[in-house]
């Protein structure tokens, strides 16, 4: 009970302490808020503009899971197909990596020719870093089944396809269901980026314009409300791994 209990305060202990040291340095430092704000300051901040800033998060949020819903379907679908079938692997993995390594705010302006500025760029953005790694880990799972499952099923008279359905994707799973807390978060990232390039709305845009004005408190209190649906995400993600692939996770405390 005391362990459970522990476990479930050392998040909010961490984060307590991390803003109370934030608060110690700024006010023992004397570090005007142009720099860095106190967290008091970002907190009357937020107060101030409190319907700004929650309409421009919900902005956001609507691109942010836009784009990640794109990109939970084609990594999917890239996934498999490229796990199930070397052919498939040889011809678009490099491609697929070679893309990936292209800074995704480099192609912003791009979209901003194709779409102009809105909500169309970030939603693309957010989908372009969302896929890559929902097909990593997919076609991983699809890579790593045991070859004695195989050979097995193959004995029971199990085509190519039977092998699939039957093992490879329930496989693959726990891997799918992993890489969404991570498709999450770099869907935020790519939504923001976006939107302080080619946006009239959006946390990245309020950040922008904040910035412009020298509004440092604002900036950070939109940081931290994106920080805050992050979180949240993941742990709705996280929370759906341990209902739907508890088959296939040890508890911490049986592997300890």
């Amino acid at each position: 009970m005391n362990n459970m209990l522990l476990k479930r305060s050392l998040p909010w202990l961490c984060t307590i302490g991390m803003f109370a040291l934030w608060q110690l340095l700024c006010v023992g430092l004397r570090i005007d808020s142009f720099i860095l704000p106190a967290p008091t300051e970002v907190w009357s901040s937020f107060m101030a503009h409190t319907g700004l800033i929650l309409s421009n998060a919900l902005q956001t949020l609507f691109t942010t899971v836009a784009g990640f819903a794109l990109g939970v379907g084609v990594g999917l679908l890239l996934g498999l197909l490229i796990g199930a079938s070397p052919s498939v692997y040889d011809a678009i993995y490099p491609v697929m990596i070679g893309f990936n390594s292209i800074p995704k705010v480099a192609i912003v302006p791009v979209l901003v020719i194709w779409f102009g500025i809105g909500t169309v760029p970030a939603i693309i953005t957010a989908f372009a870093t969302a896929t890559f790694p929902i097909v990593v880990n997919v076609a991983t799972g699809l890579a790593t089944i045991e070859p004695e499952w195989q050979d097995v099923l193959r004995v029971l008279g199990a085509n190519k396809r039977q092998i699939l359905t039957k093992i490879g994707i329930p496989r693959s799973m726990p891997y799918f269901f992993a890489s969404l807390k991570v498709a999450i978060t770099l869907a935020f990232i790519g939504s923001v980026v976006a939107e302080t390039v080619a946006a009239n709305s959006g946390i990245g845009y309020l950040m922008m314009t904040a910035s412009g004005r020298f509004d440092v408190p604002l900036v950070f209190a939109a940081l931290v409300v994106v920080g805050i649906m992050g979180v949240a995400m993941y742990e709705a993600f996280a929370l759906i791994e341990r209902r739907m692939t508890f088959w296939a996770t040890r508890r911490r405390e049986a592997v300890a």
